[in-house]
């Protein structure tokens, strides 16, 4: 055999599929049955994949949004043993829906459920909407978590497209451009809707979002895919520059301080305005660091400005970091007594004045009990758990 003929035959044992390439808009049933089949074979034995209960694929959806489907399932297991019904849901207060909801973020997520679920109770007898329109009118429900419920729970005709879907639809037809930018965004919307099939919708974008997952991921695996005979990329070796990246968001970093006042075995908490980040939740006191100023000057200035108080650090409890999609923080954690002066402290019988509050709606001395039970941000829930198992 002459050496040429060595390296083709090299190169067809490495990609053995590449000469059985057929273009996939040429092959559109064969695709289909190909991922169908796939997903039959392969599907997660996912909860809400029991029934296709409207309630429960509409939690779902909502939990999946900016969560890794492990984590997704615990939290919805725990949702459906605390709220099976929608009724359930609606006659929750929204500080216990909060709390059942904290560590998952974008906490408006789950008061747009609390009030969408009394808008269901109120407006349509307490059943969840089965048109496209009624769906898309609950609140916190933007036009992809309609599509996705209404094809997923009813079965119509629409395709669901997240970011796996982009990926998979990327690769298989070529898109050569940033998939969530135009012109590239709405090819892969076509695309999308042209290869769902008739009377199999709930299967086929299940199937398309959970090869994404599966299989055809940022780093995928080309031998176990049922689609890669209709590749595009796959048959050019392009696989690994598809999709094509858009711009990268900066991650901001922010520097801040809290601090956990505790009187008379109480702990000074206050609730943030329902607008703007974190709305609603309970929170320990503080702010930004500010250029040039030290964590221990800022707590006691953010203290001093948003209830009035002022306080003196006692104690470090050490530094927390959180990460979210754009931003990352670093909290300083203090705990603080009240500075009263020459006076020192207040008597076991006295109370401190009613704070006077600048960026809350609420506050109140809470005991450690109660502190466990109020939905508060992940960075000060683990604040206040580090501060609970303290002797």
């Amino acid at each position: 055999m002459r050496r040429g003929d060595i390296c083709l035959v090299s190169l067809l044992q490495k990609h053995p599929k590449k000469s059985e390439h057929r273009p996939p808009q040429d092959h559109i049933p064969q695709l289909q049955a190909a991922l169908l089949d796939w997903f039959a074979g392969h599907k997660r034995p996912l909860p809400w994949r029991e029934t296709y209960a409207p309630y429960e694929v509409w939690i779902s959806e909502i939990m999946l949004q900016q969560t890794q489907m492990e984590r997704g399932v615990e939290y919805f297991t725990r949702w459906m043993r605390r709220f099976p019904t929608i009724q359930s849901l609606a006659a929750a207060s929204e500080d216990e829906v909060l709390h059942l909801w904290e560590g998952l973020g974008y906490y408006s997520r789950a008061r747009h459920l609390l009030n969408a679920a009394r808008k269901i109770v109120t407006e349509c007898d307490g059943v969840f909407p089965s048109s496209l329109q009624k769906i898309r009118e609950l609140p916190g429900v933007g036009p992809y978590t309609a599509g996705a419920i209404a094809s997923i729970a009813f079965g119509e005709k629409l395709p669901c497209v997240d970011a796996n879907v982009e990926r998979v639809l990327a690769r298989v037809f070529n898109v050569d451009a940033p998939v969530r930018q135009a012109p590239a965004a709405a090819t892969i919307q076509r695309l999308a809707l042209r290869l769902v099939p008739d009377g199999c919708t709930r299967e086929h974008n299940q199937a398309m979002m959970e090869l994404g997952a599966l299989v055809c991921g940022k780093k995928p695996r080309c031998a176990r895919c049922p689609l890669s005979v209709f590749c595009i990329s796959y048959h050019l070796d392009i696989v690994n520059v598809r999709p094509v990246p858009g711009k990268k968001t900066a991650l901001s970093a922010i520097s801040m301080a809290t601090g956990v006042l505790c009187y008379q075995k109480k702990f000074f908490v206050q609730k943030r305005p329902p607008s703007g980040i974190w709305g609603n939740l309970w929170e320990f006191p503080g702010g930004r660091v500010e250029e040039g100023e030290r964590p221990e000057s800022a707590i006691m200035r953010e203290f001093m400005e948003e209830t009035g108080f002022r306080v003196k650090p006692v104690q470090r409890h050490g530094i927390i970091r959180h990460g979210y999609t754009t931003y990352r923080i670093t909290l300083h954690c203090f705990g603080l007594r009240l500075d009263t002066g020459e006076s020192g402290e207040l008597s076991g019988q006295d109370l401190p004045a009613p704070p006077k509050l600048t960026a809350a709606c609420d506050w109140r001395w809470a005991a450690p009990d109660e502190i466990t039970a109020l939905p508060m941000p992940a960075p000060h829930r683990k604040l206040a758990d580090r501060i609970m198992s303290l002797p």
